[in-house]
């Protein structure tokens, strides 16, 4: 395993543990304000998971959609930054009651979950721009290569004395009929030491 492969799961690892240890917290302070608002029982308990449970689903999208290249839906980015507004005003109510210092630091949580989402985006997205680069496809042979590559092995099939037929040629190099034909008209004008004037018949199609 590599030093950036260890770093790059090293990585996931905390930012994973940041991210639940976040959500815990800003769970307790979404229950907690929702128990002193009217909030009682299976409503109190699951108003938290609304909030929270928003955000994971809209980075899941988010990172779904970085991991295959392609820009994430607007109305996912809409959910997530509505889910933020959320549990960052919820977090922030719950600790408005002990002054600015308990405010801020019941935000925190909140503030730590989405950096560690953020994190967790970006990471997958440079690591996927390596593989984007390794699964592009391979450029095709350059046209003028091919024709080079009839006319050296017509060339040297007349030589040999088994001229090869225009035919095997177009089957062998991917080129029409015609366009061998030009090719090796070609290569008999051009006056080829190495060509006689009697490749002109050994050179038509069979």
């Amino acid at each position: 395993m590599t030093g950036d492969r260890v770093i790059r799961f090293a990585t996931a690892a905390v930012v994973c543990a940041v991210a639940g240890f976040a959500a815990v917290v800003s769970y307790s302070h979404i229950y907690g304000l929702g128990r002193t608002h009217g909030q009682e029982g299976t409503a109190a308990r699951l108003l938290p998971l609304s909030v929270d449970g928003l955000i994971l689903a809209a980075s899941l999208v988010l990172l779904h959609e970085a991991r295959n290249g392609r820009n994430a839906p607007g109305l996912a980015r809409l959910m997530l930054w509505l889910g933020i507004g959320a549990t960052v005003g919820a977090n922030i109510a719950y600790g408005a009651g002990y002054g600015l210092p308990g405010a801020l630091i019941s935000a925190w949580p909140a503030v730590a979950f989405i950096g560690s989402v953020e994190i967790a985006v970006q990471q997958v997205r440079r690591a996927r721009g390596p593989e984007a680069a390794q699964d592009a496809p391979v450029e095709p042979t350059v046209p003028g290569d091919v024709e080079q590559a009839l006319r050296a092995a017509y060339v040297a099939s007349v030589a040999a004395g088994v001229p090869l037929s225009q035919r095997a040629m177009a089957d062998r190099f991917g080129l029409s009929r015609r366009k061998v034909g030009q090719l090796v008209a070609q290569v008999i004008a051009s006056g080829n030491d190495h060509v006689p004037n009697s490749a002109c018949l050994s050179g038509s199609p069979k």
